[in-house]
């Protein structure tokens, strides 16, 4: 098992040639971040204990666990990886078939859970065997069959709205509204609406509602209880938090994770 800045082993990212192939990897006790980097094959990253939150360009993606953020060849990204948390990367060549253009969250079923885990325990003379490629190629076509899930958060890099969203993310419990943010910002509040629909196509309040989630998915699967997280998330009771919660994503806190542990969509 390796650390998150470990470089791969025995690997070449920006061959194109080269096969499908996975390795694990461990945050040991401090939430780790990868530098930003890009490589040529495309690479899956699933979490197996913990949360991960991949950082491209436009956005962020969410992975919490037993779901897998897809990230196409050639696009800058780095992956911040909570205390103790342990993933798998699956890297997969660029003219694999079917796989997503752009970055997304993918479900993912507990039989690929298990085909990436083995690929990710084969030496590199193993997997790349004939039965092992195709086996890989079998994981490939059903990945490219997994329906998204909605653990997006747009991020602009307009000058004003990059602050804005740098402030919040250091101090989600701030309440401010659309008028008091165009203040700190210079801008009146029907421009900063507008220029948010426009820039991530969301109002504010949608877009705040989203960083919350994303926020309360890292804190939660990194074990923080869900009386904290709605305290540090600035939430007026923790049933006004699960409320968000549940209306956003369909179940409470503790179902979601549940489910999560146990393979359900």
């Amino acid at each position: 098992m390796h650390s998150l800045e470990e470089p791969v082993p025995f690997f070449d990212l920006d061959v194109e040639s080269q096969w499908t192939y996975a390795m694990r990897v461990h945050a040991a006790e401090n939430d780790q971040e990868s530098p930003a980097h890009r490589h040529h094959m495309g690479q899956l990253v699933l979490a197996l204990h913990g949360g991960v939150t991949c950082s491209v360009p436009q956005g962020l993606w969410m992975v919490p666990p037993q779901c897998g953020v897809w990230i196409p060849g050639g696009v800058p990204h780095s992956n911040r990886v909570t205390a103790n948390g342990r993933v798998c990367f699956l890297f997969v060549p660029p003219d694999a078939p079917g796989l997503p253009g752009q970055c997304c969250t993918l479900a993912i079923t507990p039989l690929l859970r298990e085909l990436i885990a083995h690929l990710a325990d084969l030496s590199a003379e193993a997997a790349a065997s004939p039965a092992n490629r195709k086996l890989a190629e079998v994981l490939v076509d059903q990945l490219a069959r997994m329906p998204t899930e909605h653990l997006h958060l747009p991020i602009s890099n307009h000058p004003r709205l990059r602050e804005i969203a740098d402030a919040l993310r250091a101090d989600p419990a701030d309440r401010s509204t659309v008028a008091q943010w165009g203040k700190r910002v210079a801008m009146s509040e029907r421009t900063l609406a507008r220029l948010v629909q426009q820039e991530l196509g969301m109002s504010f309040g949608r877009w705040r509602q989203q960083m919350h989630l994303i926020q309360a998915l890292q804190r939660l699967s990194a074990g923080v209880s869900v009386q904290r997280t709605a305290e540090d998330l600035g939430y007026e009771s923790v049933s006004a938090f699960i409320t968000m919660f549940r209306k956003t994503l369909g179940k409470t806190p503790a179902r979601y994770f549940a489910d999560k542990a146990d393979g359900a969509p």
